[in-house]
C-alpha cells in the first residue's frame, strides 16, 4: 500500500451510469435523456462536474461529448441532450475529497484510438497508482491530468503483447484489473459496446438494470442500464436485475448483458465492500448485496439501541443518512420518539458533523 503522500491520483465517490439499447438501431429509446435522468438519481454521490458521452454504433470513429462543472440541471439542458445522439452511452458525475475542482478533470474521459474511441467513467481510487503511473511512462505514454482515471483510461490504450487484429478489450480490462486490483467500478465504452467491471474485492458499488416497455408485464428488453445504484431505475422504467460481482467483466451490447470474466482477489483474501456505502454514501432506497440501504441504517439504529441505550425522550438525526438509524433507534426504544433535527435541500449539500 503506498503512502498518502504518494498517491497522486484524486479521490472520488463519484456516480456512474451506463446505457445501451437492445436491437434494432437506430432505437427509439433516448439514451441521452435516460443517461442524465440516471446520474440525476445519482447526484448525491458528486455534485462537483457531470459528463454524457454518446455512440451512434456501428462503425463511428467519434463519440458525441458533453462536459461541465457543477450539478446536472447546470451542465446538461435539452438542446444539449439533442445533440447527444446514439444507441449507447456511458455518463458520470464527480466528487472528490482532495485537490481543487478543475474542468480538465470532468468525466468520462475519451480517448482516440488508431482503431477508434474509448471513453471511460470510474469511481474510485487507485491504491497502487505509482505502480500504474510507471507503466504507462515506461510505454512512452504521457499524463495531463493527476486522476486515476486518466490512468487507468491510458493504461487500456497499451498494446499488450501477442494482441492481434486490433484491440481485444475486455482482455486489456482483466489486464489493467490484475495490476490494479483496488479500488474501482468502471463503465467502459467503444463504439458498439459498453464494458463494466467492478474490482476484485468489491469495495465500489456496481449493478445491472433492464428497460421494459411501460406498463407491459412482458420481460423483452428494450436496453440495458448499468449503475452505482439502482435507485434510479424506477425512474427511467428499468428492472433491478442484480449486482456486478466482485472481479467481474460484463459486456453490454444490442444482442443483450454476458459475463466476460471473473478476475480473482489476490491471494484468495475476502471481500472489501466499503461499509461507508451504508453509513453515508448511498441513496437510502439503493439496494446492496440483496438489501435496502434503509433497512440496514434502521438495524443499525436498532442494535445501537440494544447494545447502548440512553434514558432519552427524544432521539434526533441529521439527514439525510442518519435518519434511517433514528427511526431504528426509536423503534427498538418504546418510549422514545424520533424528531428531525436538521434539514438540507437535496442533492444541494452535505453535511458533516
Amino acid at each position: 500500500m503506498e503512502s498518502q503522500e504518494e498517491l497522486t491520483g484524486m479521490k472520488h465517490e463519484c456516480g456512474v451510469f451506463g446505457c445501451i439499447a437492445t436491437d434494432p438501431w437506430p432505437t427509439q429509446i433516448d439514451v441521452a435523456q435516460v443517461i442524465c435522468l440516471g446520474l440525476v438519481a445519482l447526484q448525491h454521490r458528486g455534485q462537483e462536474s457531470a459528463g454524457i458521452v454518446t455512440s451512434e454504433g456501428n462503425n463511428v470513429k467519434h463519440f458525441h461529448v458533453k462536459k461541465g462543472m457543477g450539478m446536472i440541471n447546470s451542465v446538461f439542458n435539452d438542446e444539449s441532450i439533442k445533440r447527444l445522439k446514439g444507441n449507447l452511452g456511458i455518463g458520470h458525475t464527480r466528487y472528490s475529497t482532495s485537490a481543487a475542482s478543475e474542468e480538465v478533470n470532468c468525466q468520462p474521459f475519451v480517448v482516440h484510438t488508431a482503431h477508434g474511441a474509448l471513453a471511460v467513467a470510474h469511481n474510485g481510487e487507485i491504491v497502487n497508482a505509482k505502480t500504474l503511473r510507471k507503466m504507462v511512462f515506461s510505454r512512452g505514454v504521457g499524463l495531463s491530468t493527476h486522476s486515476d482515471s486518466e490512468l487507468i483510461t491510458q493504461a487500456l490504450c497499451l498494446t499488450p503483447p501477442g494482441e492481434r487484429n486490433g484491440p481485444n478489450w475486455p482482455v486489456r480490462i482483466k489486464e489493467v484489473m490484475k495490476i490494479a486490483p483496488l479500488s474501482y467500478s468502471l463503465v467502459i465504452m467503444e463504439k458498439d459496446k459498453i464494458y463494466g467491471a467492478r474490482d476484485p474485492f468489491g469495495n465500489r458499488p456496481l449493478c445491472i438494470g433492464k428497460i421494459v416497455p411501460i406498463n407491459s408485464k412482458e420481460d423483452r428488453a428494450e436496453g440495458w442500464v448499468i449503475s452505482s445504484e439502482s435507485c434510479g431505475f424506477l425512474s427511467i422504467g428499468a428492472r433491478y436485475v442484480r449486482e456486478v460481482y466482485p472481479g467481474e467483466i460484463i459486456e453490454l451490447s444490442k444482442e443483450g448483458v454476458k459475463t466476460i470474466t471473473i478476475v480473482d482477489r489476490p491471494d484468495n483474501r475476502p471481500q472489501a465492500f466499503c461499509i461507508f456505502e451504508y453509513v453515508y454514501f448511498a441513496r437510502s432506497d439503493s439496494i446492496f448485496e440483496g438489501q435496502m440501504v434503509y433497512s440496514v441504517r434502521m438495524q443499525c439504529g436498532r442494535m445501537l439501541a440494544r447494545e447502548a441505550c440512553v434514558n432519552a425522550d427524544i432521539v434526533s438525526s441529521v439527514p439525510e443518512s442518519g435518519t434511517a438509524a433514528a427511526h431504528g433507534f426509536s423503534r427498538e426504544v418504546e418510549q422514545c420518539c424520533h424528531s428531525l433535527g436538521s434539514h438540507s435541500l437535496r442533492c444541494c449539500a452535505r453535511i458533516v458533523t
